[in-house]
């Protein structure tokens, strides 16, 4: 199930309209319209907003995985939009553009010591 699936299923759970929680989120209608199709992806601001309102987990919003807990700081950091910027590359990357990223990454920080 993606994310989209998952707050739609938890909207409907508590019958509510799309209308009724993007007022109770504060954001607009359309904009809450465009997550459940997946069109865009909810900033960690309004994901946090949905996670608190269905007492939920970020991770269960973006994973599914009901038990796990991660702090909020990482989630605000990983999607902070600058640093997201090179996650959202990663997710599609083949495994050995990964590792030289990840050597790359290494030869940098050593670089700077």
């Amino acid at each position: 199930m993606s994310f989209g699936d998952r707050i739609k299923n938890l909207r409907k759970r508590e019958g509510l309209s799309q209308q009724e929680l993007s007022n109770k989120l504060g954001v607009n209608r359309s904009t809450y319209a465009r997550y459940e199709l997946e069109d865009t992806q909810a900033d960690y601001d309004t994901l946090k907003k949905i996670s608190d309102f269905f007492d939920v987990s970020i991770d269960y919003l973006l994973t599914g995985d009901e038990y796990r807990t991660s702090s909020d700081e990482m989630w605000k950091e990983l999607l902070d939009p600058k640093t997201e910027l090179f996650f959202k590359d990663l997710k599609s990357a083949p495994e050995e553009k990964i590792e030289e990223l990840i050597r790359f990454w290494e030869f940098i920080k050593e670089r700077d010591k």
